[in-house]
């Protein structure tokens, strides 16, 4: 199997070049991308030369939102498969699918044309995601109060919550008494807090982090209110709101990371974020993988 992610441009162009002149070629590829990146030239060459070279694909753009977690991160992909293996349901061959539908159908149940169709309206899937306080490392300390951590549905695993009086967090490497670490400073919002996106616990929409979120505050990611005025949103004071950064390991739960997961103790906090902002979503990839494996029976 091989498999590319939101490679440069050049990088991606010469792997294809390479692909027809391989004597032994994989016989499964996955790739990645962001989203715009099924229009491109590149796109149509990588199609071109997986068709010349005995592949048959299925394209996807899919979401966690799709999947009940309430992250709005939208990616493209593409499986293929090479002569003579084939996909579960052939009928979506080289096709762009818009709905997570045929990864779970395996019955012989027809899948509606509505998965070829884009997605009007992200924003309707809400109502099947879990709020945002499931994936929350710290307890919320003023406000509503927040659930409890521990729940493990939508293919997430969330950590229990650090307790800040017992100091240093060996899963992080940094001391859970720093939580003044994550606060937003007040001088940022005077500048930027018109271009915040801000969520509370209780959201079940998050916006996409980025390999600048903690750098930089605007089109980077979502902030969290920890203080949950009377009037959601910029019709209250944001300064009064107690705005902070997520954390990495809740950043880690938005991609639905497993329980286990650690960072080495050298990186520090804004390469994690970084690395992060670089990293894919396992609840939608998991699924992928599974069905691209699977065989008709």
């Amino acid at each position: 199997m091989a498999s590319f992610s939101s490679l440069p441009t050049l990088y991606s162009t010469r792997i294809l070049e390479l692909m027809p002149h391989l004597s032994r070629p994989p016989k499964l590829l996955f790739v990645e991308n962001v989203v715009g990146f099924e229009t491109s030239d590149t796109h149509a060459k990588m199609i071109e030369t997986l068709k010349s070279s005995g592949f048959v694909t299925q394209e996807f753009i899919l979401s966690p939102l799709q999947f009940g977690v309430p992250y709005s991160r939208p990616r493209y992909f593409c499986l293929a498969k090479r002569n003579p293996s084939s996909f579960w349901s052939p009928c979506f061959n080289d096709k762009l699918i818009w709905c997570p539908s045929p990864l779970f159908v395996h019955d012989g149940e027809p899948v509606t044309d509505e998965c070829l169709r884009p997605q009007d309206n992200w924003d309707k899937l809400l109502e099947s995601c879990v709020p945002v306080e499931h994936f929350l490392e710290f307890k919320s300390t003023a406000g509503p109060k927040t659930a409890e951590c521990g729940f493990e549905d939508a293919n997430i695993v969330s950590r229990e919550p650090n307790d800040p009086s017992k100091g240093h967090d060996e899963r992080n490497g940094f001391s859970s008494t720093d939580l003044d670490l994550y606060h937003v400073p007040l001088s940022l919002i005077d500048r930027w807090g018109s271009a915040m996106d801000i969520v509370y616990p209780d959201s079940r929409r998050c916006c996409c982090f980025t390999k600048s979120y903690y750098r930089y505050v605007k089109g980077t990611g979502s902030l969290l209110a920890t203080v949950q005025p009377e009037i959601k949103g910029k019709g209250f004071p944001l300064k009064e709101q107690s705005l902070r950064y997520f954390t990495p390991w809740e950043v880690a739960n938005f991609h639905s990371f497993p329980e286990h997961f650690v960072f080495p103790d050298h990186v520090n906090l804004k390469q994690r974020y970084a690395l992060l902002g670089n990293s894919l979503s396992a609840a939608v990839v998991a699924p992928l993988l599974h069905y691209l494996f699977t065989e008709p029976s």
